[in-house]
C-alpha cells in the first residue's frame, strides 16, 4: 500500500483539503478528506485524476513547428505529414512513439487512444510480423509509463468515390475488411494495453463496409474534419458523413467520433440521441485551420466529450480543456459554457477509449492521478478550483500510473524526454 497526502485533491464534484489517498496493486483504496498523519508521498497542490488523451497520431510528433511555410492548408500540411509515414520503420517508430508518449506522462496523460494506420511497408508490402508498427507502439506506451489503446484503423480508398490508395496511402490498407479483421486478431495485448478500432473516415472506407465495423468495442472515426469530406459525401450518397454512418448502423455509446467540427442540425440531433461520443481535438483544430466545433450544443444533445492532442502541435490537456472553453465563447460571445467539473470530466474521460475504471479518483478506480503545483509563474494566487484555466503541463510535479509513480518533481523517472525526442524526431525526418 503507498499513502499519498494531497494539500487539494478534486473528488468528481469540487475540491477537498488536506486528502489521505491509499492506493493498493494499482487500485484506490480509501480516499479520506480532512485527514493527516504520515504519508508515503506528499502531494504539494492540486491532485486531479490522471488525464486520458482520446486521439493521438504518435507520428505526427515530428511535424511540430516545421509546416509553417508558405502558410498552408490543411491539404499541403497532409502531404508533409505523409512525407514523414513514408520514412518510417517499426524500430524508428518505436523510438518516436516512446519519446511522443513521455511527453505526455509528462503533460498529466496517464492513458491514450493511439489511432493507428502506419501498417505496412513504405510500399504496402506487409512486414515478416504484420503488426510489427503497431506493437511498436504497444511496447512504446510501455516503457513511457502510460497504458494504450491501439485503435487499429481500417483504411482502404483514398477518397470517398473509391479512388485507389497511392503512394504512401498504400502502407494504410489491408485491401477489404476481412483481410484486416485477420491481421488485428494477431495483435498482442498486454496489461496496459488494449485493442480496439477505427474507421479512418467516410473518405476512406466504402459505405458498404462501414457496418462490418459496428460491432467492435471501443470504435473510433475522423468525422467531418474538413467542409470537403462532407461535400464530396453528399455527391456520392447524397446524405452528410453522420447520416451515412446512421444508415449503416455505426452511431451508438461504443463510437467515439473525432472532431465532428463541421456538423449540421441534424448531425448533432443523430450524435447526441444516439449517444455517440465525440473527441475534440481543440489544438489542433486551431493549428490546421479546420473551425470550432459545436462542443455544447452536442454535450448538450447527449453525446459524452473527451479530448484528444491528435497531430501533438501542443501536447497539453489543461489547453486543450482551455480551449474547449475558450473556443467556445469566441463562438458564442458568452463566457462559462463549460464548468470546471465538465472539462475536467473531459480531459479525463478514459471510457472513450475503453479504461472504464479509470478517471476518477474514487475507491476501486485505477490508481492514476496528476499533482499540479499552485506555486508557479502562472497558478500563483488562483483559486485551487481555477488552476485548471490557469495551469499548463509544466506546472504538472507528479505523474502516478496505476500505482506507479512515472513523474517525480517534474521530470520522467525513466526517460531523458527532450534528448528522446530530440534524436527520434531526426530519424524521423532525416
Amino acid at each position: 500500500m503507498t499513502i499519498y497526502h494531497a494539500d487539494y485533491c478534486w473528488l468528481g464534484t469540487g475540491v477537498a483539503r488536506n486528502v489521505r489517498i491509499e492506493a493498493t496493486d494499482g487500485r484506490f483504496t480509501a480516499i479520506n478528506p480532512d485527514s493527516s498523519g504520515e504519508a508515503d508521498i506528499r502531494l504539494p497542490g492540486l491532485v486531479l485524476p490522471g488525464m486520458a488523451n482520446a486521439h493521438s497520431h504518435a507520428f505526427h510528433r515530428a511535424l511540430r513547428g516545421r509546416t509553417y511555410a508558405d502558410r498552408g492548408t490543411f491539404w499541403t500540411w497532409r502531404e508533409e505529414m505523409y512525407r514523414v509515414a513514408a520514412a518510417l520503420d517499426p524500430d524508428s517508430y518505436l523510438r518516436l512513439a516512446r519519446a511522443t508518449y513521455a511527453e505526455m506522462a509528462l503533460s498529466g496523460i496517464t492513458a491514450v487512444g493511439e489511432f493507428h494506420y502506419l501498417h505496412h511497408g513504405p510500399d504496402g508490402t506487409p512486414y515478416h510480423d504484420p503488426n510489427a508498427m503497431g506493437h511498436a507502439l504497444i511496447e512504446a506506451a510501455r516503457e513511457a509509463g502510460i497504458r494504450i489503446t491501439l485503435l487499429d484503423t481500417l483504411y482502404l480508398q483514398s477518397g470517398v468515390d473509391g479512388r485507389p490508395l497511392e503512394g504512401v496511402q498504400r502502407r494504410f490498407g489491408d485491401g477489404d475488411p476481412q483481410r484486416w479483421a485477420s491481421r488485428v486478431a494477431g495483435l498482442s495485448a498486454a496489461p496496459h494495453a488494449r485493442v480496439g478500432a477505427a474507421i479512418h473516415s467516410v473518405r476512406a472506407v466504402p459505405a458498404h463496409h462501414l457496418g462490418e465495423l459496428a460491432d467492435r468495442r471501443p470504435l473510433h472515426i475522423h468525422l467531418s474534419e474538413q467542409p470537403a469530406e462532407n461535400e464530396q459525401c453528399r455527391a456520392v450518397h447524397g446524405c452528410s458523413p453522420t447520416e451515412l454512418l446512421d444508415r449503416h448502423g455505426v452511431l451508438g455509446p461504443h463510437l467515439t467520433a473525432v472532431h465532428a467540427t463541421h456538423v449540421t442540425d441534424p448531425d448533432v440531433k443523430l450524435l447526441g440521441g444516439s449517444g455517440t461520443g465525440i473527441c475534440m481535438c481543440p489544438t489542433t483544430e486551431r493549428d490546421l485551420a479546420d473551425g470550432i466545433g459545436r462542443a455544447r450544443d452536442l454535450a448538450d444533445a447527449g453525446s459524452p466529450l473527451s479530448l484528444g492532442s491528435d497531430s501533438h502541435a501542443v501536447i497539453d490537456p489543461f489547453e486543450e480543456a482551455r480551449a474547449l472553453e475558450m473556443n467556445e465563447r469566441l463562438a458564442s460571445r458568452r463566457r462559462g459554457r463549460f464548468t470546471v467539473a465538465e472539462l475536467i470530466a473531459a480531459a479525463a474521460n478514459h471510457r472513450a477509449i475503453g479504461w472504464d475504471d479509470a478517471g476518477e479518483i474514487a475507491v476501486g478506480k485505477r490508481a492514476d492521478l496528476i499533482c499540479v503545483r499552485l506555486d508557479s509563474g502562472r497558478t500563483t494566487g488562483a483559486e485551487p478550483e481555477g488552476a485548471l484555466l490557469a495551469a499548463t503541463a509544466a506546472d504538472i510535479s507528479d505523474v502516478v500510473v496505476d500505482g506507479r509513480h512515472v513523474v517525480a518533481d517534474r521530470r520522467h523517472t525513466a526517460i531523458d524526454v527532450p534528448s528522446a525526442l530530440a534524436s527520434a524526431i531526426r530519424g524521423a525526418i532525416a
